[in-house]
């Protein structure tokens, strides 16, 4: 069970290099040229900002993109705590009920953290697609972005939702 719940707390951590590999390659073609989407590594979509100031309604899709992916404090705290409770497992000299019982709701801790935060990444990301959409309503040149995971033609990169929720905190 052990062997298990350490397999797969090292399949996220693998994964998460995966992800960050992907999110800094995102492009978008403008003109006939790429252009990168998240060319500031501070601020994801800034590379799409020159365009999307053009459009008021735009622009305002972009900043609420940005200050959605932030860092959320209730993401590190159950991180922290998940990661505490493994840790704190190795050192419990009591039965194996207790270290076991530790490490399970750790490994379930960061789980749950891993799902919750990919699934508000993913819902974030419908507000950069809004914002490309506003702007190629109304300006030239389009801007062909596809990370819409409602399109049939999506892009491999386009974020997957694990959990269908509205969530709001």
């Amino acid at each position: 069970m052990i062997n298990l719940i350490k397999l797969i707390l090292l399949t996220i951590l693998l994964s998460g290099n995966c992800i960050a590999q992907e999110t800094c390659s995102r492009t978008a073609i403008i003109n006939q040229q790429e252009v990168l989407v998240d060319a500031n590594s501070t601020q994801k979509g800034e590379g799409l900002r020159f365009y999307l100031e053009k459009d008021k309604i735009a622009s305002e899709y972009l900043e609420k993109y940005q200050k959605g992916t932030s860092v959320k404090w209730y993401s590190a705290a159950l991180g922290t705590a998940g990661t505490s409770m493994i840790i704190g497992s190795f050192f419990v000299n009591g039965n194996s009920k207790n270290k076991q019982s530790l490490m399970i709701g750790g490994a379930t801790a960061i789980i749950i953290n891993f799902l919750m935060s990919r699934t508000i990444e993913a819902s974030n990301e419908k507000n950069l697609n809004r914002a490309v959409q506003e702007y190629n309503k109304r300006n030239l040149p389009r801007i062909d972005f596809n990370q819409s995971s409602y399109r049939k033609d999506k892009s491999p990169s386009a974020k997957t939702v694990y959990f269908q929720k509205q969530w709001s905190f």
